[in-house]
Parts: structure tokens; sequence; C-alpha cells
């Protein structure tokens, strides 16, 4: 009987002690769930109802602080500018800011440079910060990424200075050499010599006015709107025809090669602008007697097929630093040629948006003293191609393996008639110090 009531009491008190410990489990695991993380640090608790909501569709980086300094709510964004880490404002004169604000109620704002994170480069991030009071005790910081902005500010203010700079050149020249035709009324000869010089400077204008309202356009249409199949034969004949004169004046040899019935599909005007931009380039820029070859082929790209056409050239070539810089506005690698030839630093640029606006890219490779290859690659037009491909399937005779023509290519152009200097597969010219193109 004594055993049986130890027994029972044992168990009694086992009973006791499991229940006090399933209590105590039962609360601290409360006590973690109602416990705050990073992402939602007092949220439910502290913020005043819809703040959450309303801070969440925000373009602008959010952080909300409490009366401590802790972070209450920020957004992803500010963790990704480095606003925030560790749960505190990592940045010292925003912080200072908010307490300010916390102190006197006053909405405040200010503009800073925040160094970028793990970039490695020297160049800030400039953003706009602005703090406000969120209740009696909450500050919130509201970050505005600005960086973006300010280049395409300088970006613009470079475009007016430029253009204001090449607009006084060749109007400042006409009006010294209209005072020199004034002076000069009883000399027939020199009234003729200046008037020569006055109609190259009108040409030059009127050549800078042409191409600025093409890079506006070009910049500002959508060339797919009446885009069509163009033929790349055709544009690459446009393009020999426009400095035909050109080239022969130097002596130099141009040729056209590649693969034939090729198509891409866009604006054709502005296509055979800029296919006609690269081969003057290539002559303007090439001493007398040489070669300019102009290639094109097919490639395969993930997204579908592309159209690649390689401009060569044996000219002056373009060093690394300034291969960097050739496609911006009124860039010039040697301005003295460039004004020489008429140029006026908007070519390659127009080049850059018409392959951009067409979906496609354009890629330079040079070497000094070797020449330069420049190469466009644009979408090709699928459908011209198909329907094509099935109207001579149709057409073909049917040849049998020993039958004259059994075993010639489709689609390759003579190579004797249309070869360019080293164009299959490498664009550029062999040597030991040249590589081929990607």
């Amino acid at each position: 009987m004594n055993v049986d009531a130890a027994v029972a009491a044992a168990a009694a008190i086992a009973g006791v002690c499991t229940g006090v410990i399933a209590m105590l489990a039962f609360r601290w695991s409360e006590r973690d769930q109602a416990r705050p993380t990073r992402s939602s640090l007092h949220t439910d608790a502290v913020l005043p109802p819809g703040v959450d909501t309303v801070l969440s569709v925000l373009r602008s980086s959010a952080v909300v602080l409490d009366e401590a300094d802790a972070v209450v709510k920020a957004s992803s964004a500010a963790y990704a500018l480095g606003l925030v880490r560790g749960g505190k404002l990592a940045v010292e004169p925003m912080l200072q800011m908010a307490r300010d604000t916390r102190r006197d109620g006053e909405i405040r704002q200010v503009e800073l440079d925040l160094p970028r994170r793990g970039t490695g480069r020297g160049d800030a991030l400039a953003v706009s910060a602005r703090v406000a009071p969120l209740g009696s005790r909450l500050v919130l910081l509201l970050v505005e990424d600005l960086t973006e902005a300010r280049r395409i500010e300088a970006v613009r203010r470079d475009f007016v200075a430029n253009v204001s700079h090449e607009l006084k050149t060749p109007v400042g020249a006409l009006s010294l050499l209209s005072e020199a035709v004034m002076d000069a009324s009883q000399d027939p000869e020199a009234v003729t010599r200046f008037a020569g010089r006055m109609q190259i400077e009108a040409t030059r204008l009127t050549n800078l006015v042409q191409e600025l309202i093409d890079l506006s356009r070009v910049q500002n249409d959508d060339p797919l709107e009446d885009a069509e199949p163009v033929p790349v034969g055709e544009l690459v004949a446009e393009a020999i025809d426009r400095c035909r004169h050109q080239a022969g004046t130097k002596q130099i040899t141009m040729a056209a090669g590649g693969t034939a019935d090729l198509h891409v599909w866009g604006n054709r005007g502005q296509l055979a602008a800029a296919l006609g931009n690269l081969v003057e380039n290539a002559v303007n820029y090439s001493p007398a007697r040489t070669r300019v070859g102009i290639a094109a082929r097919r490639v395969s790209a993930p997204g579908g097929d592309l159209i690649e056409l390689a401009v060569t050239d044996q000219g002056i070539g373009i060093s690394e630093k300034d291969r960097e810089r050739v496609f911006e506005r009124f860039y010039r690698v040697d301005p003295a040629r460039s004004r020489a030839t008429g140029g006026t630093g908007l070519g390659l640029s127009i080049v850059k948006h018409v392959v951009a606006s067409h979906g496609g890219e354009v890629s330079v490779w040079s070497a000094e003293g070797q020449g330069s290859t420049f190469t466009l690659r644009l979408p090709e037009a699928g459908a011209v191609r198909d329907r094509e491909r099935d109207l001579r399937e149709r057409n073909r005779p049917l040849l049998g393996p020993g039958d004259p023509g059994a075993d010639e290519g489709e689609g390759e152009l003579d190579d004797e008639v249309y070869a360019a200097p080293a164009l299959p597969d490498n664009p550029a010219p062999a040597g030991p110090s040249r590589r081929a193109l990607p």
C-alpha cells in the first residue's frame, strides 16, 4: 500500500513538472514570435496605420527611425543604397538631420554625394535626402537617387556648349571673310579666293545643322513605325556611291563582299545614313592608295540571326583611350583632320543611335597605324529570308550529283569581284598585334 502511494505521489509530481515546463515553453515561444525582425522591426506595434503600405509604393528609398535612432522600417532600396547597416542609419549627415527634426519638428532637405558600395570606383552617388516628423516619436527619411539625372544634365550642358562652339566657328569665319571681301572689292582675284572660302564655311555650317537635325530625329522618332525589309546589298551600294568621289580623289579602292540576299528590318533612310557615315569616315581617315572594305554576313545569336556589316579601312587607327569615346557627340580623334574634311563630330553618334533604335549594336576594333573595323549587328528580317528561301526551293531545278552546278553554293557573291580585304571570318587584316572581332 505504501508502495502504491509512493508511486502515485511521484507520478503527480512528474505531471506538475511537465505542466510547468510546457507552460514556460509556450510563453517563451510567444515571446520569440513577438520579437521583431530586421524587415519588420516594430512595424505592427509602432508605425501608424497605413504608413507601411504608403512606404512600400514610394519610388524613393524610405527609412523610419524611432526616438533612439533605431531603424523601425526601411525599404529594400534603402538597403541597396547602403543607407541602413546593422539596423542603424549608416549616413551620419542624414542621422544628424533626423535628430534635429525630432527635436524641433522642422522638415529638412539636403543633397549629398555618397560613396558607392563595393564598386571600387571613385565616382559618387548623388542623392537628395528629405526628413520629416512622423507622429510624435518617429522620423521619416526619404532619399532620392539623382545620379542619372545629374549625368543627363551634364551631357545636355556639354552638348549645348559644344553646339555653341561648333556653330560659332563657321559663323565667325563667314563674318571675317565677308569683311575681307568688302576690303578687297577692287581685287577680283582676292574676291574670288575669299568667296571660295565662304562657300566652304557655308557648306560646313549647312552640314552641321543637318546632322543636328538628323541626330534629333533618330533620338526622338521610332524608326520601326515605318519599318520595312531593307536589302543589305542596296544599303552597301548607296554607301559606296555616296563616297565614290572622295575615294576617287584619294585613289582609294572600295570593295564590297560577303553573303548575298540579306535583309534587315528597319527604316531604310536611317540605316543608309548610318552605314554611309561609317564608309565616309573610313575614306576620310585613310591615306591615299589604300583599300576600304564592306562585308556582310549572317551570324547566329540566342535571340535570332543577326546581320553583321563590317567596314574595314587601312587608315591611321584609333588609340585605346579614344576608342572609348568615339561615339560621343562632337568627339574627334583628330580634330585637325576632321575639320579639314568637313567633319562635324556627329557622324558616329548618329550611327550609335540608329543601330540602338533598331535593336542592334555597334562595335569598333582598331590599332594605331594599322586601321579600324566598325561592325554593325542588326536583326535579320526573318520573314523575308524564309519567303525567298521557299521561292528558291520551288523554282530550283532537280539536279543530279554529276550535273553542272549541283555542288555550287547558294547565296555567295563572286569572290573575285567582291573580295573585301580579309573579311570572311576576321574583318581585320591578319597580323601579330591584331585580334579577331568577337
